[in-house]
């Protein structure tokens, strides 16, 4: 069971990476256009290479920006060609429920070797078309689930049975944290992965306790002579 960091940004990636505490990076248009990395694919090429480098092999996903059935093939080839660590988030479907998604993601995963992110999913049934199709990674957006008045630790649950009873390989990531306490809860409902801003692992890692604990340490030993 592991962590992702939801990130497009350097400083942030290498920080965390330092610590040993993640297992890859995922990011999305919507990451990246929001803390304003760049518009220009080029520029961004040169970002994501450097953080497939800074991490690897631990892996990073990289989405593709159309959902035009051959531009997503050479999105994703030409993603998959920078660096061997990096795979492809594609879409369950598009925007008006379009289906040639599985069927692009079926060919990249099974015909042309690259590992697929299979993103945007909102329940467990959704998530085991994706694995059957081949998706190394399947992505349920947990917090949306929830606020939809939905159960996420049950979908997850499900999810996680369906692909052990069926012997499917697809690895579950969950995304949309929306509490820190979700990411503990998600992990033992069943996710091989959850996703995370960065805000996340320090609001895990501090303790308003803890801080009170060490410095009582420091000050009582203080008193000790050397």
């Amino acid at each position: 069971m592991a962590i992702f960091l939801d990130t497009g940004k350097v400083d942030e990636i290498k920080k965390y990476h330092d610590y040993g505490i993640i297992r890859g990076v995922t990011t999305n248009p919507s990451i990246l256009i929001k803390e304003g990395l760049g518009t220009n694919l080029q520029e961004l090429k040169k970002k994501f290479i450097e953080i497939a480098d800074l991490i690897n092999p631990l892996p990073l996903s990289l989405e593709v920006t159309s959902n035009e059935t051959s531009e997503m093939f050479e999105q994703a080839e030409l993603f998959a060609g920078w660096a061997d660590n990096i795979n492809v988030k594609i879409t369950i479907h598009g925007p008006n429920g379009e289906l040639n998604n599985l069927k692009v993601i079926n060919q990249l995963e099974n015909k042309k070797n690259i590992r697929v992110n299979v993103t945007a999913m909102m329940s467990a049934q959704q998530c085991y078309l994706a694995a059957q199709a081949g998706a190394t990674y399947v992505s349920i957006f947990g917090g949306r689930i929830n606020n939809m008045g939905y159960d996420s630790n049950k979908e997850i649950y499900i999810l996680r049975n369906l692909l052990d009873k069926f012997n499917l390989n697809s690895k579950i990531i969950v995304g949309s944290t929306r509490e820190i306490i979700n990411i503990t809860q998600w992990l033992n409902a069943g996710a091989h992965i959850v996703t995370c801003h960065p805000n996340f692992l320090e609001g895990m890692l501090i303790h308003p306790y803890t801080k009170e604990t060490v410095q009582m340490f420091l000050n009582d030993g203080n008193k000790i002579k050397k």
